[in-house]
């Protein structure tokens, strides 16, 4: 109800502008017919209404992308509850029944594995949003020269035990070109985070199929690219850029969600990409369409030898 009153509203400003514009065009031919001769005028009139028009144009602009933001922001805080209201009413319901009644010891580890893991998901859910007003002040951190193949591998194994994925779901793969390590210099935590947030999306994106392979190449002598390849639901392409906006996501097309839906407060992209531009990099998407995967790439300057 509330997506289609805000589709009305950016509507109703799209066609008031063109009405505007219409009326001050029509205004303008007006003024031209009407002082042909006076050259004075004539100059005067089409500098007026060519500014009223341009003013229109980027109050209407700014209007529809401030509609836009307000949904995107809400859609961030309704998922935020979400992932916060859910795990604690899961918590709660297992500490509950533990405080009420006798349980045996083996239910009682169960309760206790099933708290810590809505715990963990707590506490992503707090660090990612932690992460995006961190990456959005352009704060100094410590940089080093960090060993990429290495860092992939690792972010790979972690990613691989948080979500209970065998080897061949979830694989990193190499390519230094023979010329030893590939390195980049910057601050390995943002790295570990921004490739972490790309295997997590891969995964989840991935549906109950998961195929993901991370690869580092060293792109030409003074380039390092961060490679994720998965095999699920893809990214339409009109949508390519917009993932990695802040609070933007991309909702799957029935029959091709993740069981369960897929959870997310769409600031993952949105730090991977921050990060790479803190380090002089970019990050973007390449996808064939629905169904067709998609592949995240980070793009790096590579530390001098």
């Amino acid at each position: 109800m509330r997506v289609t009153s805000r589709r009305k509203a950016i509507a109703f400003f799209i066609t008031l502008s063109a009405v505007l514009i219409a009326l001050a065009v029509a205004l303008n031919v007006g003024w031209i017919i009407l002082n042909w001769r006076e050259v004075g005028l004539l100059v005067f009139g089409a500098i007026f209404f060519s500014v009223l028009i341009a003013g229109l144009i980027l109050n209407t602009i700014f209007l529809v992308r401030e509609i836009r933001r307000n949904e995107q922001q809400d859609g961030f805080l309704n998922a935020v509850t979400h992932e916060l209201k859910t795990p604690l009413t899961s918590i709660r319901l297992y500490l509950e029944t533990l405080q009420s009644r006798d349980v045996a010891e083996s239910q009682k580890r169960e309760f206790y594995q099933v708290m810590l893991a809505d715990t963990k998901r707590l506490m992503g859910t707090v660090e990612q949003v932690l992460k995006a007003a961190e990456v959005s002040h352009r704060n100094r951190h410590p940089v080093s020269d960090v060993d990429m193949e290495a860092l992939v591998q690792e972010c790979v194994e972690l990613a691989r035990s948080r979500h209970h994925l065998p080897a061949e779901s979830l694989a990193a793969q190499g390519q230094s070109n023979g010329n030893g390590k590939v390195y980049v210099r910057g601050d390995a935590e943002e790295l570990r985070t921004a490739i972490s947030n790309v295997l997590d999306n891969a995964v989840q994106y991935s549906g109950d199929k998961v195929k993901v392979v991370a690869q580092v190449a060293a792109a030409d002598g003074r380039r390092v690219q961060v490679r994720v390849r998965d095999e699920g639901v893809g990214i339409p392409r009109s949508e390519l850029k917009r993932v990695f906006r802040r609070f933007y996501r991309v909702l799957p097309r029935p029959g091709q969600a993740p069981a369960g839906g897929v959870k997310g407060t769409g600031l993952g992209l949105f730090i991977v990409g921050s990060i790479a531009r803190r380090h002089g990099g970019s990050a973007y998407a390449e996808s064939e369409g629905d169904g067709r995967g998609t592949t995240v790439i980070i793009d790096l300057p590579k530390a001098e030898a």
